[in-house]
């Protein structure tokens, strides 16, 4: 690579880093405004914003509700995204494909059809919009990222770790929880957090499989119908500072897991 390519590499790379974050950190300045409207100039700062939605029992509700939602949906996502992955990885079966196709399929399917389908099949299971019928879309969009990802640790697995576990006297149950499933966590660790940060930012599912109880996407939709707020921006900023220590947490705990494996 010549002196004037590395040049030009350079350039474009951080010319895509301001391009990436500087929406992000305006965003955040926005939200010390001195001001009920956004926009520049920046006559005053303030706290206010951010004090107050942790002062907002609304806010925090909802927050919390979001929150169980991304857990129970991950939960799920984790328990049958790692079966189909077991089922999908070693073996080899006529249809294998077809099958894998099909368990890719909800990534795949663009989120407002995806959302409608789920409506129509929740009805016709007499399953009401709210909590329940949010988790079981989540979870829907959701196993497909985690059987992907364990699939790939799976094929990563040395068949004789199996084979002595069966020497050994295990049979195939014992074998997966004293063999394959620690061999896996790291893998379950890292699809369980994109899981938990798909369904809390999922804002069409959760819209349509919604009730009268909103979650943090559909709050602050609600909240932009009526139009911008600093307020907005520190709800914004401060789901962005969590969701980075979340996922740098993530990335120290996988590190840490697959340099023990």
């Amino acid at each position: 690579m010549t002196r004037h390519t590395r040049i030009l590499m350079s350039v474009i790379y951080w010319a895509f880093i301001v391009y990436l974050f500087v929406p992000l950190v305006l965003m955040v300045m926005m939200g010390f405004k001195d001001s009920k409207f956004i926009g520049f100039p920046i006559r005053g700062w303030t706290l206010e914003w951010y004090t107050g939605i942790f002062q907002d029992a609304e806010v925090l509700s909802v927050f919390a509700y979001s929150m169980t939602i991304a857990i129970a949906s991950t939960a799920l996502s984790l328990a049958i995204g790692t079966w189909v992955a077991c089922f999908l990885g070693p073996n080899r079966f006529r249809g294998k494909l077809i099958v894998f196709a099909l368990t890719c399929l909800p990534a795949v399917i663009p989120g407002i059809i995806s959302a409608i389908s789920l409506r129509i099949y929740a009805r016709a299971l007499d399953i009401e919009p709210g909590m329940l019928a949010i988790i079981l879309g989540h979870t829907v969009h959701n196993v497909p990222f985690v059987a992907l990802v364990v699939m790939a640790r799976l094929a990563t697995l040395p068949p004789s770790h199996i084979e002595a576990a069966r020497d050994l006297g295990a049979d195939s149950i014992v074998a997966f929880f004293r063999v394959t499933l620690p061999y896996l966590i790291p893998a379950l660790v890292g699809a369980g957090i994109f899981c938990m940060l798909l369904s809390f930012d999922d804002f069409v599912r959760s819209f349509f499989l919604g009730s009268y109880e909103p979650t943090l996407p559909v709050l602050i939709f609600a909240m932009l119908r009526s139009g911008m707020s600093p307020e907005i921006n520190a709800i914004s900023a401060v789901v962005l500072v969590l969701t980075a220590v979340l996922g740098l947490w993530a990335e120290r705990s996988m590190r840490r897991l697959n340099r023990g494996s």
